[in-house]
């Protein structure tokens, strides 16, 4: 049911109550279709991060702080997963199209609050690799149990609670335009393309918010491997520098898969407008689904200690 539309002084209709979630433009046909690969690729984000946290939780050798980090991060994708998996599904399966105002709010809340705790676990991530390496001997010292609960604590305060101002004056705008989002799930630049209010609040706290996490996150670990490879390169055995470098792979190939759709969808958005409208849609889908999809296997492939546990734990399934 919709609500009635609400009226202003000046005569003009602003509509509040429901927004269009945009599926897959001119294929509405196929929705069917593609639903099956959807709906298997969200069955594999649930599933590979459940078993990533599983198999953390219940070997005790994994019980040191890279796990740790890796645990916090799988649970980061499990709620990204979590969140968007409605409406996304429910698009194709043909349930509803339409999300409501508070329901499109905490969306919004939680895909870009995920989005920077991702951003904080890869950089508590490197910080984690850059002592492993560069500082061994001090490197449980360092990273002790409380630490990590503090890095935790702080990652969590950081993504939710700076972005709670810009999220909560969503509620009080006025949306007088069409009611058409861009993706099959909200986003906050997506709402105040909409809005009919001063918006400029909001505009200039989202980019300083992004400049101040994901680019300045993003910073930070290149400067932390710029650090790693400066301490690798001074290990006089070629084996050992190998060595080293292997325990960084799965944690760079985290980093690329979490920042390369970031870029991609920034880039769409600011220089796509052009583009089929399909595009759009792909690249917001890659930007939730491609991290929380490949982490598990990346941490399942290249990190022997994970998958030695997974392969013992199938052939005692079987």
């Amino acid at each position: 049911m919709h609500s009635q539309p609400n009226l202003t002084l000046s005569g003009t209709v602003f509509i509040n109550s429901t927004f269009l979630l945009t599926g897959f433009p001119g294929l509405e046909r196929d929705y069917p279709w593609l639903s099956i690969p959807f709906s298997c690729i969200y069955v594999m984000v649930l599933s590979g991060n459940c078993l990533v946290l599983h198999v953390i939780r219940t070997e005790p050798s994994l019980h040191e702080p890279m796990f740790y980090f890796l645990a916090m991060l799988a649970l980061t994708d499990l709620c990204m997963g979590l969140s968007t998996v409605h409406t996304v599904l429910g698009i194709l399966w043909g349930l509803s199209q339409e999300i409501g105002l508070d329901a499109c709010i905490a969306q919004t809340f939680f895909v870009h609050g995920l989005s920077c705790m991702e951003s904080g676990v890869l950089l508590a991530m490197a910080f984690d690799r850059f002592t492993a390496i560069c500082n061994p001997l001090r490197y449980t010292s360092i990273l002790t149990n409380t630490r990590i609960i503090n890095i935790g604590v702080v990652i969590l305060g950081r993504s939710f609670l700076f972005i709670t101002a810009p999220i909560v004056r969503l509620k009080f705008f006025h949306y007088c335009r069409h009611r058409i989002l861009s993706h099959s799930f909200c986003l906050h630049q997506d709402l105040l393309r909409l809005a009919c209010s001063d918006i400029r609040f909001n505009s200039f706290y989202a980019l300083a918010l992004v400049i101040c996490t994901l680019l300045l996150d993003s910073v930070l670990i290149f400067i932390s491997y710029i650090l790693i490879l400066h301490s690798v390169l001074t290990i006089a055995s070629q084996e050992e520098r190998l060595k080293s470098l292997k325990t960084c792979v799965s944690h760079i190939c985290a980093v690329l898969v979490f920042y390369i759709p970031i870029i991609g969808l920034t880039m769409v958005h600011r220089f796509g407008k052009h583009l089929s409208p399909v595009v759009h849609v792909l690249m917001g889908n890659i930007y939730i689904l491609f991290p929380p999809l490949m982490n598990p296997i990346i941490y399942s492939i290249k990190t022997q200690q994970i998958r030695n546990r997974i392969q013992r734990w199938f052939i005692k399934q079987t």
